[in-house]
C-alpha cells in the first residue's frame, strides 16, 4: 500500500471516485453513471479504483460512501434509498472483488467527516452535518471521529418526525420509508417543490430565483420550508447541542437558509441563548467523496 487514498460515492444516478495524495491533496477526480442491478454496480467500482491505481501507478486504500448502512446484526445494508443495495453483503462483496478491504460508510456520515476535518467545520469539536437534497440526511462527527451508534442509524434526523407540527402538516405526507411525517417528507428538495408546485413537481433549485422576483407561491414555500428546517434543527440542537451545523446538498447552496435558521432555531430550542453556527459546506457536491477517501487515516 501507499499512502493514496481512493473514496468512491455511490449515489443513485452517478458513481464518483477520487484520490488524495498522501498531504491530502485531489489528484484524481471521475465520474460515472451509477448501472442498474447489483451485480454491475460491483463491476464498476472494481474497474473504476483498478483504472484509476493504473493512471496513478499506485495501490491505495479504499473508501465508499453509500445511502445506507451496513446492518451490524446482520450484515447486510440497510436503509438505502438506492433500493439495489439492501440487503447484500456490499462491504464483504467488493472488497472480494478488489481482494482487499474496503471500508464502507453512510455517505451522509462521509460528507459530515469531510467538512469536520479541512472544509467548512474544521476547528469544531462537534459537527452536525447535513444532507439537503433529493433526500435528508445527517452525519455526526465528535473530535475528529464519525458516531455511528450500535444499530448504525446516529445522525438520521431526516426519519424522524417533523417536531410541533400544526394542524395542517398532520399526519404529514407519505415518505418511502413507509411512515407519515418524517422530516425528509416536508424538506428534501422534491418535497419543497411539491410543496410549491404540487403533486408533479421534483426540481426547487429555480424556487429562489422565483422568490426574488416576487412570486408569492415560491416566497410561501421557502418560508414554510425554512420555517420547518428550523424546527428539525432545533431538535438536534436540544439533543447534540452541535457546535456547528454544515449543510450541504443541492439546497445548500439557497443563501436565505443561512441568515433564516440561525434566527428561527432559537425560537424552538431548550435554552435562553443559541448562537450554533449554520454554515455553507466547503467542498460542494464532492465532500461526501472526499470523506469517503479519510475513513482510512492518513499515513
Amino acid at each position: 500500500m501507499t499512502k493514496h487514498r481512493i473514496g468512491i460515492d455511490l449515489g443513485g444516478t452517478k458513481i464518483e471516485i477520487v484520490a488524495l495524495d498522501p498531504n491530502g491533496h485531489q489528484v484524481l477526480r471521475h465520474r460515472v453513471p451509477t448501472p442498474h442491478g447489483y451485480p454491475d454496480t460491483l463491476t464498476t467500482i472494481a474497474a473504476l479504483v483498478r483504472e484509476s491505481e493504473a493512471n496513478l501507478g499506485v495501490t491505495a486504500t479504499v473508501g465508499i460512501g453509500i445511502p445506507g448502512v451496513i446492518s451490524p446484526a446482520t450484515g447486510l445494508v440497510k436503509n438505502a434509498n438506492s433500493i439495489a443495495l439492501n440487503g447484500h453483503r456490499f462491504d464483504h462483496d467488493i472488497s472480494h472483488a478488489l481482494g482487499r478491504e474496503v471500508r464502507v460508510e453512510n455517505d451522509a456520515n462521509c460528507f459530515a467527516l469531510s467538512e469536520a476535518t479541512d472544509g467548512a467545520g474544521a476547528g469544531y469539536g462537534l459537527v452536525f452535518g447535513v444532507i439537503l437534497g433529493t433526500g435528508c440526511g445527517g452525519g455526526i462527527v465528535m473530535h475528529g471521529t464519525v458516531h455511528r451508534g450500535p444499530h448504525r442509524v446516529a445522525g438520521e434526523w431526516g426519519h424522524t418526525p417533523l417536531p410541533w407540527p400544526s394542524g395542517t402538516e398532520i399526519p404529514g405526507p407519505l415518505c418511502w420509508c413507509g411512515k407519515h411525517g418524517c422530516l425528509e417528507a416536508y424538506v428534501a428538495g422534491p418535497s419543497l417543490a411539491r410543496d410549491c408546485d404540487g403533486p408533479g413537481a421534483h426540481d426547487a433549485s429555480g424556487l429562489p430565483t422565483r422568490a426574488a422576483a416576487g412570486e408569492e407561491a415560491a416566497v410561501a414555500a421557502l418560508d414554510r420550508h425554512a420555517d420547518r428546517l428550523a424546527r428539525g434543527l432545533a431538535v438536534v440542537v436540544n439533543i447534540l447541542d452541535p457546535d456547528v451545523i454544515v449543510l450541504g446538498g443541492g439546497l445548500s447552496n439557497m443563501p436565505h437558509l443561512y441568515t433564516e435558521l440561525p434566527r428561527r432555531i432559537p425560537k424552538h430550542a431548550f435554552s435562553d441563548v443559541i448562537a450554533t453556527p449554520v454554515v455553507p459546506n466547503k467542498h460542494g457536491d464532492s465532500s461526501g467523496v472526499r470523506g469517503a477517501a479519510r475513513l482510512w487515516p492518513g499515513v
